[in-house]
């Protein structure tokens, strides 16, 4: 990989993002030594302005960097390092430079689960319940998929909060298993829902049923 270490004076920005949560750390910046180090050890190291040294975050506090991968920018002058910290970012105790909080946002996991599946579809497996379906055709995924909103209307109107979120999950599996066989992602329902959110979405048709009332 390229890198342009020559636009500032032998330095380059590096953005630190946590490969999980895709939270942004901290920034920092590396010289060559800095990025060689850092791809030896698998530890971030950075070239320190103000003492003019290397440092690897986290020899001192042990609060470590663990590296996953780098990118470079179109420039060639700017990194995206993707991380495993170990413990807080912040040499003030915080989990990032800008005090927020490091939390993994759940609804991230739909994406992997997506990819999950679809490699479950790719591969097919032995002994998994999600190439059963896939064998079995769309007719009985679909049938699924009822079955499961059923439970969940069941539990809505007359279960628990829990039994409702536990059904309400199986019901997402099983749709997600159904749009994958349908070569769909639940990525479109995403963006089919973003656009229902725009001011002008559909507005000829909800004008015409407000005249109509």
């Amino acid at each position: 990989m390229y890198i342009d270490f020559n636009k500032m004076n032998g330095l380059v920005p590096a953005i630190i993002q946590d490969a999980v949560t895709k939270n942004v750390l901290m920034l920092g910046y590396m010289n060559q030594e800095a990025y060689r180090k850092t791809i030896e050890t698998k530890k971030v190291t950075f070239w320190s302005r103000e003492r003019k040294c290397l440092w690897t975050k986290g020899e001192t506090s042990g609060n470590y960097l663990n590296l996953v991968n780098i990118k470079n920018d179109c420039d060639n002058d700017t990194l995206l390092i993707s991380v495993q910290p170990e413990g807080p970012t912040c040499h003030t105790g915080t989990d990032t430079c800008w005090g927020e909080t490091n939390n993994y946002n759940p609804i991230l996991f739909l994406s992997e689960l997506q990819d999950f599946i679809n490699q479950r579809y790719h591969d097919m497996p032995e002994d998994s319940y999600t190439t059963s379906l896939f064998k079995k055709g769309v007719n009985r995924i679909a049938q699924k998929v009822g079955e499961e909103a059923l439970e969940t209307v069941i539990e809505a109107t007359a279960g628990t909060k829990d039994k409702l979120v536990y059904e309400a999950s199986d019901m997402l599996y099983h749709l997600i298993v159904l749009l994958t066989n349908k070569g769909l992602r639940i990525e479109n329902l995403a963006q089919e829902l973003l656009e229902r959110h725009t001011p002008n979405w559909d507005k000829k048709r909800r004008i015409a049923k407000s005249k109509n009332k």
